[in-house]
């Protein structure tokens, strides 16, 4: 596809190419910068206590030294374990300033699962929130790990809601705790050192900079390495993307986790990049601490992801008018497909646009993305973004460019895309390969896709999620779109199940909405309305709700794993 077909269908104001990139720099020179030109600018903002961008810079030189203090190099991996909170952004960029590398960590995982990126990594520090301490002392006896920096939310807040958090929450919550022998607390550490402390780096963009875990396809969990310039190019990308965004003038609603990278670069980094302050919520689910930050602070850019689009969209308090969506312009949805119905609804909401994104942990984070300013079109996810190449090849020989309108397996190449897996040269061979054309290797993304005559792409599903029935292949995502246009229906998943007759079956699980009645046989035949009949699920289970990522991507494989638990019983 030389010709890239999407480049005259990009909105006015958006480049062909942001050539050439700034390939030396370091990330935190986005905040260096910022700080610079935007000193007073708030950076964070969380439970009205506000922290400048020159405060944030000066913080994470203090930090930095600290972490020199404590024995990090250059090329370590630094583990991160919070939510969303100020303290993420801290230690965030001191980790890249004393040349480091990011490794974050989902704060809910229990022990068992930290255990693998520990030792993967090599991670020898680790900054956590104190409700999190317990649970990576668990986990460090089978590790390496030798030194954790603690740090307490109440650190964040102001100075009579901290007081009131240490009355009535600390201990109650298990936010109060006592550090083993050689753990310090982050506020002990920040006050041995001034910002002139920092310990002379030299980073560049070519060194790495985040380690970010994923399933691999084993289901051994994989690290995508980033480097600094991956990340710079694809803040870079997303703010020549969003016309007319304004710098030091935007309001971020930072819902979405920062341990992944989708919060972290369309969040995060897109932030810093244009010095606007990101208003912190630490758990999305709590949607009344969501609302109040919503109707306090206006924000005018909220990414998400559809499941809180929707969550949103169905809440009483919406309904009732209490919370005010007005101020919001911009919305990115990814992390799993936006529903018409829940983008209709939204914008209608808000007055602002819902644009769906494609990205990975191996593209960090986006490679595609409808305009905004421009034409979207209902399930694309919309068009690469500038200097991405982009190509659908056969399923089979992974080679055979498919022609406009076929299905092919998604591949891409540009700035962002990853340098590889850590330690996996198998899962990086198979994923990054030469196809001969004398470009850089293409990433095989697992997504199935189809392109259109505009250069509008549309993800029809994951390879390894395809389910064959009787010789006839089964999209999950047909049958997903199909529930969920019911009026009954809140949510609804579908994947493949074995069966005792054809060998594979589709099976579907569905949330009603609050206060909805429906049947098996009702949904049943509300598919055979809509689907082909070998495509009509066998069996569909109501559920209360659907096991979830925390970037509320719908976990099918549990889903299955449930299903043939129960099979056995």
């Amino acid at each position: 596809m030389s010709a890239k077909p999407w480049l005259k269908n990009y909105a006015p104001g958006v480049p062909h190419t942001l050539e050439p990139y700034p390939t030396q720099d370091p990330i935190f020179k986005m905040l260096e910068d910022s700080a610079r030109k935007h000193p007073d600018a708030p950076c964070t903002i969380f439970k009205g206590a506000t922290i400048t961008y020159k405060q944030m810079n000066d913080m994470t030189d203090q930090l930095a030294a600290g972490l020199a203090s404590l024995g990090v190099k250059k090329g370590d991996r630094v583990g991160i374990m919070m939510p969303n909170i100020p303290q993420f952004v801290l230690a965030f960029y001191a980790i890249l300033k004393v040349g480091g590398v990011v490794v974050a960590m989902n704060p809910t995982y229990p022990a068992a699962e930290l255990v693998t990126p520990l030792n993967d990594a090599e991670i020898g520090v680790v900054l956590v929130m104190s409700k999190f301490y317990n649970t990576i002392n668990e986990a460090r006896g089978k590790t390496k790990l030798k030194k954790v920096i603690v740090t307490n939310v109440k650190e964040a807040l102001p100075p009579l809601l901290g007081l009131l958090f240490s009355i009535a929450k600390e201990k109650k919550e298990g936010h109060h705790v006592e550090l083993r022998e050689g753990d310090v607390f982050l506020k002990d550490l920040l006050a041995k050192f001034k910002p002139s402390d920092r310990p002379k780096v030299t980073v560049t963009g070519e060194d790495r900079a985040l380690f970010q875990y994923s399933g691999g396809t084993t289901g051994t969990p994989k690290a995508a390495v980033a480097l600094h310039r991956n990340i710079i190019a694809n803040a870079m990308q997303l703010q020549a993307w969003l016309v007319g965004m304004k710098v030091a003038g935007e309001v971020m609603m930072m819902a979405i986790p920062l341990f992944h990278v989708y919060g972290m670069i369309a969040g995060m980094s897109f932030s810093v990049a244009t010095a606007n302050p990101m208003v912190m919520i630490p758990d999305a689910r709590d949607l009344k601490d969501l609302f109040a930050n919503i109707n306090k602070y206006k924000p005018t850019l909220f990414p998400a992801v559809p499941r809180l689009y929707n969550a949103i969209n169905n809440h009483p308090d919406v309904a009732a008018g209490k919370v005010d969506l007005k101020s919001i312009k911009a919305c990115i949805s990814g992390s799993a497909p936006l529903l018409l119905d829940t983008k209709t609804k939204f914008e209608a909401l808000s007055g602002g646009t819902v644009f769906e994104g494609f990205g990975m942990s191996e593209v960090p984070t986006a490679s595609h993305c409808n305009p905004f300013g421009g034409k979207n079109k209902d399930g694309s996810i919309g068009m690469p973004l500038p200097d991405m190449d982009v190509k659908l090849v056969d399923l089979d020989d992974g080679k055979t460019e498919m022609a406009m309108g076929e299905i092919g397996e998604l591949i891409v190449r540009g700035p962002q895309v990853m340098w590889g897996y850590h330690n996996m040269p198998t899962e990086t061979q198979n994923s990054l390969r030469d196809l001969g054309d004398g470009g850089k290797p293409w990433l095989f993304t697992g997504d199935i896709a189809r392109m259109d005559e505009d250069g509008y792409f549309f993800i029809v599903d994951r390879k390894k999620e395809l389910i064959k029935i009787g010789g006839f292949q089964v999209w999950p995502r047909d049958i997903e779109e199909a529930l969920a246009a019911n009026p009954k229906v809140l949510e609804a998943a579908a994947a493949g199940v074995p069966h005792p007759e054809h060998g594979e079956a589709a099976k579907a699980w569905v949330v009603l909405k609050p206060g909805e009645a429906a049947t098996e046989a009702e949904l049943k035949q509300w598919c055979t309305d809509k689907l082909a009949k070998y495509k009509v699920p066998y069996q569909i289970e109501f559920r209360p709700e659907l096991p979830k990522t925390a970037v509320f991507k719908v976990l099918r494989r549990e889903l299955v794993r449930q299903h043939k638990e129960g099979a056995k019983k």
